[in-house]
């Protein structure tokens, strides 16, 4: 079985005024290459500095990062509603985990008890001579 690995997604960078900005990334360090979230070209793997040079020129790129420019506070809020739904399904997993424990050891002992049941019912048969 072979690892599968996938190519790197692309962030924009922030300037000093706290906007997005596009900066290329450095490809030497990038093995499979970059797939960009703007949403131009869903499935497009750039693999080189040029190619994705180019493609941070598109209407469409330039498009997608005003728009994250745009609703900069709108993601922070959506950043902390999401950090709350996680710790929340995390609460309700810790609780469903304790639940199934619960539930795995009791049926453990139950099992148990069936078995002894069953062990003294054919030590009563075996000693049955009529």
């Amino acid at each position: 079985m072979e690892l599968v690995v996938e190519p790197d997604i692309y962030q924009p960078s922030i300037d000093d005024h706290g906007n997005y900005i596009d900066q290329i990334p450095s490809f030497q360090y990038i093995k499979k290459g970059i797939r960009c979230p703007c949403g131009s070209r869903k499935d497009k793997i750039f693999d080189t500095a040029s190619k994705f040079s180019s493609h941070s020129k598109t209407k469409i790129h330039q498009k997608w990062l005003a728009n994250l420019n745009m609703n900069r506070a709108n993601f922070y809020v959506e950043n902390e509603t999401l950090k709350e739904t996680v710790e929340n399904q995390k609460f309700i997993i810790h609780t469903m985990e304790k639940h199934i424990q619960t539930k795995i050891m009791t049926i453990d002992f139950l099992t148990r008890q069936l078995a002894a049941q069953d062990n003294t019912k054919q030590v009563n048969n075996l000693l049955d001579f009529d």
